[in-house]
Formats: structure tokens, sequence, C-alpha cells
């Protein structure tokens, strides 16, 4: 999928140019990485929300047009407005396609509607939404898959349990077994926990009622 942004250069800095940028519709940008110098730009508002609403733009190779030049970009940071959630500003990373990149990307959990362990009410645990992984950039997924369809009550996934694309590689386990850690689990909720208690409870008088009818016996 081919996305693009339009830039102009701005050399004006601050947080009065900034002001100044977003009184014309737009907003500062900064370009940096491949060797080359740091460039700030500016983007077209608009142009940039209805890019960044699609979360598949995060992981994609973005096609950055400044003035007759064009390079591939990614999308490395981003700030918002703390009260209106309005994009304030991006960070690009240049991208050299036959060079490793190191970025986030997303994990999507599926099959929940077919775990039996789920469906009965227990609950799932998400303890990693997204990972640092490197790759080349053309093999960069837009999301890794967990499906959870198998996972018992009571198990796991850590990170080394993941099943990764071709070419891609988990940042944290290049730094050893020590960085692993679990990923998601299925666990017993409150509901279930307040049940098997309230089960074991009701079992615990029946128990002891027939331990009590066995010593008797054993006594005659």
């Amino acid at each position: 999928m081919s996305m693009t942004i339009k830039a102009t250069l701005r050399d004006d800095q601050g947080k009065g140019a900034s002001r100044r940028l977003r009184r014309n519709e737009q907003i500062p940008a900064i370009v940096y990485g491949a060797g080359k110098e740091a460039t700030s730009v500016a983007l077209n508002i608009h142009e940039i929300t209805h890019l960044l609403d699609d979360d598949a733009a995060y992981t994609s190779i973005l096609k950055m047009e400044l003035g007759k030049s064009k390079e591939s970009v990614i999308v490395k940071d981003l700030q918002r407005h703390p009260a209106r959630n309005e994009i304030t500003h991006v960070d690009f990373l240049r991208i050299d396609m036959k060079q490793p990149i190191i970025t986030n990307v997303p994990l999507s959990f599926i099959g929940a509607e077919d775990n039996p362990a789920l469906r009965l009410g227990a609950m799932l645990n998400r303890f990693v939404t997204s990972v640092e992984v490197t790759c080349l950039p053309g093999d960069l997924p837009h999301a890794i898959e967990v499906n959870v369809a198998d996972i018992e009550l009571g198990d796991h996934v850590s990170l080394s349990g993941l099943n990764m694309p071709e070419g891609v590689t988990l940042m944290a386990l290049i730094h050893g077994e020590s960085h692993d850690q679990s990923v998601v689990a299925v666990q017993t909720n409150r509901k279930m926990a307040a049940a098997a208690r309230d089960a074991e409870d009701d079992a615990a008088p029946a128990e002891a009622e027939a331990d009590a009818e066995t010593e008797g016996e054993s006594e005659e």
C-alpha cells in the first residue's frame, strides 16, 4: 500500500513559529536519519490527520514529497495536544530500503471467540500490546498476530512464543533470554474465582461430615 505525504521546508523555529504554522492549518515536523542532516518541514494538518487516522500508516513506508524530491520515511514519533488530541508535531525517520530498521509494531490478538475458557468467562490479560522489532523496510509487518484460541486457563504466551513473520526479529530477544516476558495470559476472573471459593466452602462441611462418619464406622 502506497502512502504519500507532502511537506514544505521551514526555516523558522520556536513556539511562535509553530503557532503561526497552526494558524495557517499546518504543523511542524522533522525528518532525520540515513546519514543526512535533520530537515525541518511543515505539513498540512488536514492531510497528516487523515493519513494517521489509518493505523497502517504507523507501520508503513511513506513517500514524503519535498519539493521535487521524494524520500522513504516512517513515522517515528508524534505529539498531540493534551486536551484536544490534535497532532502538534511529527518525527519522521528516513529509510534506506537496503538497511534494517528498528521500530515498534502492534500486536493483533485473534481467536478469543474460539477459546473455551474465555467463552466460559475467563479473562484475557494483555501485558504487551506492541513490540520493538528489527527488519528490512520491505519486511515490516503492519501487525504481529497472536492467536489466543488454544491458550488454556492459567497458561500464557511469552515473547519467545510469538510466531514472527519471516525476516522480522524481536529486539528484546536479541538482548538475551532474561528479556523474555509474558505477552498474554488466560486467567480466572473475579466472579469465577469467587464461585470456585464458594464451591470449596460448600464442599468443606460435606467432606467433614463424611470424614466423621468414616471415623465412627472405624470405631465400631
